[in-house]
């Protein structure tokens, strides 16, 4: 008996569901992001660590604003200097991400707990961006689930 069966062999409704699990599983990776994140804050009553949440925001807007719906740029050389302002923009974003906990770290305003936090719950968005990326192929649309 021959198990060989790929998406396509699947019925619709059993495809839906799988793809609806995929983007809980990264519901569930954001918001557990999102508790490393407070609980950065909260468990060592202080409220330095959040100045990562501002880079956070910031990181994916020059993708949205200079890029567009063209993404298939992003991953190639382009010639276009908007694509490479964004591409510049969004990469000292994702490095201010770690630089700002270092940074209070190593200016004695967040201890260690703190420290291992805020970096975690980078890592933890980092792999819920990586994994929306990797889940989608080219014939689904995922924002019509959102």
């Amino acid at each position: 008996m021959n198990m060989d069966l790929s998406m396509a062999d699947l019925p619709g409704y059993l495809r839906t569901c799988l793809d609806m699990g995929k983007i809980a599983f990264l519901a569930i990776l954001v918001s557990t992001g999102i508790v490393l994140q407070i609980l950065a804050c909260a468990l060592f009553n202080n409220w330095w660590p959040m100045l990562s949440v501002i880079m956070y925001v910031l990181l994916p807007m020059p993708l949205l604003f200079f890029a567009g719906s063209d993404s298939s740029s992003l991953y190639s050389d382009s010639d276009n200097s908007w694509i490479n302002a964004a591409k510049f923009l969004t990469g000292a974003s994702a490095v201010g991400s770690i630089a700002i906990p270092s940074i209070l770290k190593h200016a004695g305003l967040i201890g260690w707990g703190a420290l291992a936090l805020d970096l975690s719950s980078y890592v933890v968005f980092l792999v819920a961006i990586l994994g929306y990326i990797c889940i989608g192929d080219g014939n689904d649309n995922y924002y019509s689930y959102i």
